[in-house]
């Protein structure tokens, strides 16, 4: 039987490949008209997730009217299906045209931070196409070992396919649990590290830990990075991201920490929480709003 499930399993990532493949040979051009026709249908037909979005915006922005939360919820949902298919071109595109969609106001800030043996954390949200930018290793020096960060996903047959896509740019996929193996492992053999963390997840069920104030709700939130930057000293820097335009993204660097092990606790994970909250409230459409990130109310972990 799990030899059955394993053959499936393949076949099924081999079929995803191949379809996705084709679309990524159409320029975006084209792929953007798709995109406009998977709007229409997860919005109006599907209404994929429409009431955990409404929720989630509703809370976020209790002083804004129905008007201005549809528009920012259609606005979503447009980008959402951007995201898509920005996401599957990586299987076919150029570096050159990446570096022209995914700009960095001041990559060389990473190079000063992680050198000589230092290792510095690169800690971004689910904001813009975040796919694409682990591209930043065109910009960083030949001696740095670029990682990042993340999650297995419950489907194998995506979480082979998105390992595949977030391999695009070479960086060292690690799985969470194996995050603070590979850091000492690196470490030790004397190696520079930039290891980008998505820290905006939602915190599993049994995690009690820290809270703070998010886009005005009480907001339960993942603290593994700031221990494991304090345990090695790491500095921690916060990539802001803008979309200038469709297809287009901006990020600009800012450091958080030089040395997280200097911070008193939970000092990194709020500075990158404020930062996080002011990129969202720049332009509150490019953030994930489907994720129901405020499952659990403050102090029971109880779903809200």
């Amino acid at each position: 039987m799990q030899k059955k499930t394993n053959k499936q399993s393949v076949a099924g990532y081999y079929l995803l490949y191949g379809i996705s493949y084709l679309h990524a040979l159409l320029p975006l051009s084209v792929l953007y008209v798709l995109s406009d026709a998977l709007y229409f249908f997860l919005y109006y037909i599907a209404r994929y997730r429409r009431k955990v979005v409404r929720k989630n915006l509703t809370n976020a922005f209790p002083f804004k009217g129905k008007v201005e939360i549809e528009k920012i919820e259609k606005d979503f949902y447009r980008f959402l299906c951007d995201y898509y298919v920005e996401t599957i071109k990586l299987l076919h595109i150029s570096d050159e045209e990446v570096k022209q969609r995914m700009r960095f106001d001041n990559p060389e800030l990473l190079n000063e931070l992680a050198k000589n043996g230092n290792s510095c954390f690169m800690s971004l949200g689910h904001y813009g196409n975040w796919e694409y930018v682990p591209s930043v290793g065109f910009y960083l020096s030949p001696e740095i070992v670029q990682g990042q960060i993340y999650k297995q996903l419950h489907n194998s047959v995506f979480d082979r396919f998105f390992l595949k896509i977030r391999s695009r740019f070479s960086p060292k996929c690690i799985e969470m649990g194996e995050a603070f193996r590979t850091i000492v492992k690196n470490r030790n053999e004397g190696r520079s590290m930039l290891i980008g963390f998505i820290n905006d997840q939602r915190p599993p069920r049994y995690y009690d830990q820290y809270w703070t104030t998010f886009l005005n709700q009480d907001t339960l939130v993942l603290t593994g990075m700031e221990r494991i930057a304090a345990k090695f000293g790491f500095a921690v820097v916060y990539l802001d991201m803008q979309r200038v335009k469709r297809g287009y993204y901006r990020g600009t660097f800012s450091v958080i920490t030089l040395d997280a092990s200097k911070e008193e606790p939970y000092a990194v994970t709020e500075k990158y929480m404020r930062e996080l909250e002011k990129t969202i409230l720049r332009d509150p459409a490019y953030w994930l709003w489907s994720h129901n990130r405020w499952k659990f109310a403050k102090n029971t972990n109880t779903s809200a």
